[in-house]
């Protein structure tokens, strides 16, 4: 990234924001969801924190809020409704909490901690324990008066329960701070009924009770089930609430409702079971939620811990991983998979979704590139179907780069794979490879994955592989593997003995090496020694398939093409799905480092051996650490001199100073 990009992104990043933050408060009407503007208001954050010199007054890293709607009367808050600081895993909240122990040596802290809600910020009023004022979040400051509307929320009581031990809240001005929600099962109700009367769905349960708190028609609310769930109880002498689990205390037995799952811990170890727990519990909580927040328990420390800039140091929101993110799409390539559809995938920069770090996703067909108009270099929304599978929900246009170019996918297509032809038929959405029967792709893979340069599998030929997928017993590379003696012999053929043979022989290649595996795979661009490069490098299929581009790169020999194949093949269903079945079946590739004598040394053979095959030449080679070439390049070692040998690779030889043997002096090597 040049000098100049970076200004350009911090610019177009402020100014999308500001766009999106004056369309929430403004107009409460979000055009993006809180993960999306969290995620691009982070990019925001760490570029400024880059480069402090660009920071400007009007980014939005340097207010807290908008001007709020007209409509409503706008109220000073008592106090300010802060915000809170994100931690993301164990050693932020370890460091919040030594940063606490600098600030107040010597003390030691009780931890408070309950379950955030995803809704509306509000404060409720009592005087003299009557309701007489709700107010909104606002700018922290001042708030909107929606007295009115929240008058209508069932569960806000407009007058305080008395019980013992709590009556003095009955007196003078006491303010319950929480959260306006909308209830999961009342979101989807309503949704429904909206469909059955032909009008358009809401959006999220957030967004929609924030709509709905500022309708300046109380009816309305009144029709839709909001419910407030307490978080804070504020009175003007303190000490009156000597901790937050005091105040959750007074909120229930004053007639409010709150979270029961808040509990009280005195380590963070409990903190970090309490934040495990319901990462693995939230989704079935009857209300939206994106983390916790865990605070000082004592309410005397809290307030003595103070306030840095806009949040008090004694409390902090636990953020589980975010469900969207933002990220840059690098290039769209394209994997051809075992029944010759062509799959395009995108691959981006890599982006943490849900907890995981991704870095492509399956664009499906021509159709959805079209649909979402996505280009190499937009920035997109990426997001995780079921918490499992990547995605590109949208594209963030706004930020899109004035040289990027619509995708035409027939001549990507032609791009990427000029020596075959594709073809739509009728109203499939796919394209597949002319000529290219899906039948035919499967038993040349098959045969490719049990060849003597892959896993070797003795007997299963072509005519064995043909006879075994037009049988239907093999469907895919991993089916070879479930084939029972009894299964063969229904075809003719084979006998008691072939069959046995072949299922023998494939059982022995249950655990092939890791180079050999991956070769087998039959990843485009992926040759032999591609792949015990590749092998070398990650040691594990699991690790190769998380690879990024950049880490693929840095693998010798291969440049960008290769990588981005790579990429794609890990990218497509069909092969993930088949790598999980490989697994089931107890099929596991081995790795192991070879330290043999010929370790960093580069051979190429020109003209014809004696006594060994190139292949087994190669594969001697490669047993002792040394490399096989194909073409005599700077790094050669030796040239290999055999029978009826061509000029051109002599004349390289001599150019670069490679130095010449003959068979004889290689099988020395070999020995030694």
């Amino acid at each position: 990234m040049t000098q100049s990009q970076p200004k350009t992104r911090l610019t177009e990043l402020r100014e999308l924001i500001n766009s999106y933050s004056y369309q929430y408060h403004v107009h409460d009407s979000p055009t993006v969801s809180d993960a999306v503007y969290d995620s691009l208001f982070s990019e925001l954050k760490h570029l400024e924190a880059a480069h402090p010199e660009w920071v400007t007054p009007d980014s939005p890293t340097q207010r807290v809020g908008n001007e709020l709607l007209g409509g409503f009367q706008k109220v000073q808050h008592s106090s300010r409704m802060l915000s809170l600081n994100d931690v993301f895993d164990r050693a932020e909240v370890e460091a919040w909490v030594v940063r606490m122990n600098k600030a107040l040596p010597g003390r030691t802290h009780e931890f408070f901690a309950d379950i955030k809600m995803d809704g509306l910020a509000c404060a409720l009023v009592y005087q003299d324990g009557v309701f007489t004022q709700a107010i909104t979040r606002g700018d922290s400051f001042i708030g909107e008066d929606v007295t009115a509307n929240v008058r209508t929320i069932k569960n806000v009581p407009l007058r305080l329960r008395t019980e013992a031990g709590y009556t003095q809240f009955l007196q003078g001005r006491t303010e319950i701070r929480g959260e306006i929600v909308m209830l999961k099962r009342d979101f989807e109700s309503l949704n429904e009924r909206q469909r059955a009367a032909g009008k358009p769905v809401f959006a999220n349960p957030r967004n929609l009770a924030a709509g709905t708190i500022r309708q300046l028609n109380p009816q309305l609310v009144a029709e839709r089930k909001l419910h407030f769930r307490a978080y804070d109880l504020l009175r003007d002498e303190p000490n009156e609430v000597p901790t937050n689990m005091f105040a959750y205390q007074a909120i229930s037995a004053l007639g409010l409702t709150r979270n029961p799952q808040a509990s009280v811990f005195t380590t963070v170890n409990e903190v970090m079971q309490f934040v495990d727990e319901w990462d693995q519990k939230r989704h079935a909580l009857d209300f939206n939620t994106d983390g916790l927040v865990i605070k000082v328990n004592d309410r005397a420390q809290f307030r003595a811990l103070g306030i840095v800039g806009k949040q008090p140091r004694a409390a902090v929101a636990y953020k589980y991983a975010a469900e969207q993110a933002t990220t840059i799409v690098r290039d769209i390539v394209i994997s051809i998979g075992r029944t010759g559809a062509a799959t395009p995938v995108a691959v981006f920069d890599p982006v943490v979704v849900a907890g995981t770090t991704v870095q492509h996703a399956s664009l499906h067909n021509a159709d959805e590139i079209a649909r979402l108009d996505v280009r190499r270099g937009d920035t997109v929304v990426v997001f995780k179907a079921g918490d499992i599978i990547p995605q590109v929900e949208s594209v963030v246009t706004e930020l899109r780069p004035k040289t990027a170019e619509p995708i035409d996918y027939t001549t990507l297509l032609a791009e990427q794979y000029p020596e075959l032809q594709f073809e739509r038929q009728g109203e499939d959405v796919v394209y597949r490879v002319v000529g290219a029967s899906s039948e035919l792709i499967l038993k040349r893979s098959v045969e490719y994955f049990a060849s003597k340069a892959a896993l070797d599998i003795d007997t299963l030929g072509e005519k064995n592989v043909a006879a075994l997928v037009e049988a239907g017993l093999v469907k895919d590379l991993a089916d070879i593997y479930t084939l029972q003696v009894e299964d063969i012999l229904k075809l003719d053929r084979f006998a008691a003995i072939s069959a046995k043979k072949l299922i023998d022989a494939i059982a022995e290649k249950k655990h092939p090496t890791l180079e050999k595996f991956i070769l087998g795979l039959g990843i485009r661009h992926v040759g032999t020694q591609t792949a015990i490069d590749l092998a070398n490098q990650f040691q594990s299929i699991e690790a190769l398939a998380k690879a990024t581009i950049d880490e693929l790169e840095a693998v010798e020999g291969i440049g960008v093409v290769v990588a981005e194949s790579i990429i794609a093949w890990f990218a497509d269903p069909d092969n993930e799905a088949l790598l999980q079945k490989f697994k089931a079946l107890g099929v596991e590739p081995s790795f192991e480092q070879k330290k043999g004598a010929l370790r960093g040394q580069a051979f190429v053979i020109t003209g014809t051996l004696e006594t060994l095959s190139r292949d087994e030449a190669a594969d001697r080679i490669r047993a002792l650490g040394g490399t096989f070439q194909t073409a005599v390049a700077k790094d050669t070692t030796y040239l290999v001199v055999g029978g009826k040998v061509g000029a051109s690779k002599l004349k390289k030889a001599q150019a670069y100073g490679t130095e010449i043997i003959d068979e004889a002096k290689l099988r020395e090597l070999l020995i030694s």
